[in-house]
């Protein structure tokens, strides 16, 4: 089979083509997935720069989002059979393959059928960032009840979906952006207020945009000079939820002040502490997700796909931190 494999530490240029015997199911609840297309998301491109989350795993092959059609099962597979089209957040990390290969193997466990309303591109964009946007506003917060939600970088892969989830359960919504174009993008995914912080101190809007009280949720996907302003724009008993490690510089007496609530959200750990309970949430939630995706209540927006052997140029685009929603690697036919 075809393989993009990440041979070394290092830029996009240690990621080749190659071509490697298909996976082999060696436990009793796995399936094998003709993978149709696989996610492109900023963690991989990190770990690329910073190496593999397991050692000696070198040469191994990227990407925890796919979407597929099972092509094999194990004896002990209850769920699926040859032929379904399934999608999932899994490998990746240096342990399990990962998705930036012809073929993979994911246990039952973590697979969900496919939406019928997404295609394979679509439904391969989405998972990772489901499932951490979903567990930022439900179970870090409590996103609801009319509480107001700030979404940091709401035009990209976790942010587009945060702001959509955060409108689904009525919460008003404002987000923060870097252009008009992503401005009217927030908008039209329900954002009542888009925050050009090029132009606008974005402080200063939120408290502007709730009439001085401050917001009730804040989402940082950026962290370090933005996680630290953020304390100024929340209310009392607000809640910060952050995807970054906060520096060591960090002044958290505003957030004593307010009796902030800070939380963090790594939506791997399940993966890297081998936590089958959570794992399963997270098939719950993109169970849950694939029904708003089928009533048109959910969308996943792709800016770009690449096919396989281009992946070195799809994580110097996810680099530049600019793309709105999610870039995507095509694997074959698609349809």
């Amino acid at each position: 089979m075809k393989a993009v494999v990440m041979t070394a530490v290092g830029g996009p240029e240690v990621l080749e083509l190659r071509e490697l015997p298909e996976p082999r199911i060696t436990r009793d609840t796995q399936l094998k997935v003709q993978v149709k297309a696989a996610g492109v998301n900023p963690v991989d491109t990190k770990i690329r720069r910073k190496g593999l989350f397991y050692p000696d795993a070198l040469p191994a092959i990227l990407g925890l989002d796919g979407a597929g059609v099972v092509v094999e099962t194990g004896p002990g597979v209850t769920r699926f059979a040859p032929g379904d089209a399934v999608w999932y957040c899994n490998g990746g990390l240096g342990g399990d393959p990962g998705n930036y290969a012809e073929f993979t193997l994911v246990d039952e466990a973590v697979a969900q059928p496919k939406p019928q309303s997404l295609s394979f591109v679509e439904a391969a964009a989405a998972p990772l960032v489901l499932i951490t946007a979903w567990e930022a506003l439900h179970d870090r917060t409590r996103a609801g009840m009319d509480r107001s939600v700030l979404v940091v970088g709401g035009a990209g892969g976790v942010g587009h979906v945060a702001v959509q989830l955060a409108r689904f359960a009525q919460c008003p919504v404002a987000a923060t952006v870097g252009s008009r174009e992503k401005a009217e993008f927030v908008r039209a995914l329900g954002a009542e207020r888009a925050i050009l912080y090029t132009e606008e101190d974005f402080v200063e809007a939120v408290r502007d945009w709730t009439a001085g009280k401050g917001v009730d949720i804040a989402l940082d996907t950026q962290g370090g000079d933005t996680f630290q302003r953020l304390m100024d724009a929340m209310g009392f008993y607000a809640d910060l939820v952050t995807l970054l490690q906060p520096g060591a510089e960090v002044d958290w007496t505003p957030a004593r002040r307010k009796n902030l609530r800070i939380a963090f959200e790594l939506m791997l750990t399940p993966m890297l502490e081998d936590l089958p309970a959570a794992r399963a949430h997270h098939g719950e939630i993109l169970e849950y997700c694939a029904r708003l995706f089928d009533k048109g209540e959910l969308r996943i927006h792709v800016s770009r796909t690449f096919p396989l052997e281009q992946a070195a140029e799809a994580h110097r685009l996810v680099e530049q931190g600019h793309t709105m929603g999610k870039v995507v690697l095509t694997v074959g036919e698609t349809a």
